[in-house]
C-alpha cells in the first residue's frame, strides 16, 4: 500500500517542482484565470502533501514500534505544526511585500504551493 501511495505522490508532483506556480499558469489569460489556476494547483499540491504526511506518519509509527520508543511520531507531529505555522507566516509576509496590490492573493497562493512542494519532498525522504 505504501508503494501505491508513494507513486500517487510522485504523480501529483510536477517535474518542474521548483517552477513559479504563477508562471505554470501563464496560459491563463487574465489575472482572475491565473488566480483560479494557482488555486486549483494549490489544492492538488495540498492533496499530495496530505498523502506524504500520512506515509511519513506510518513510517514514524513503525519506527516507534520497532524501537519501543514513542518519539518519532510525536516529533513529526510537532515539526508539522511548526512547519504549517512557518509556511503561513512566511507566505503572509510575501503577500505583504505586494503592498495590497492585485497580485497579492496569487503571490500568497504561489508561496504556499512552493513551500508545500518542498515539504512533500522532505516528508517522502523521511519516509524512506
Amino acid at each position: 500500500m505504501r508503494r501505491v501511495q508513494f507513486a500517487f505522490v510522485l504523480a501529483l508532483a510536477p517535474l518542474a517542482a521548483d517552477a513559479d506556480p504563477a508562471l505554470e499558469c501563464s496560459d491563463a489569460g487574465s489575472q482572475v484565470e491565473i488566480a483560479a489556476c494557482v488555486s486549483e494547483m494549490r489544492d492538488r499540491v495540498e492533496g499530495a502533501l496530505a498523502v506524504a504526511l500520512d506515509i511519513a506518519r506510518g513510517s514514524a509509527g513503525e519506527l516507534d514500534e520497532v524501537t519501543g520508543r514513542k518519539v518519532a511520531l510525536p516529533a513529526l507531529e510537532t515539526a508539522q505544526l511548526a512547519w504549517v505555522t512557518f509556511r503561513d507566516a512566511h507566505c503572509d509576509a510575501v503577500g505583504a511585500s505586494f503592498g495590497g496590490g492585485s497580485g497579492t492573493g496569487i503571490a500568497i497562493t504561489s508561496c504556499h504551493i512552493e513551500l508545500s512542494r518542498a515539504r512533500t519532498r522532505d516528508l517522502m525522504a523521511m519516509a524512506r
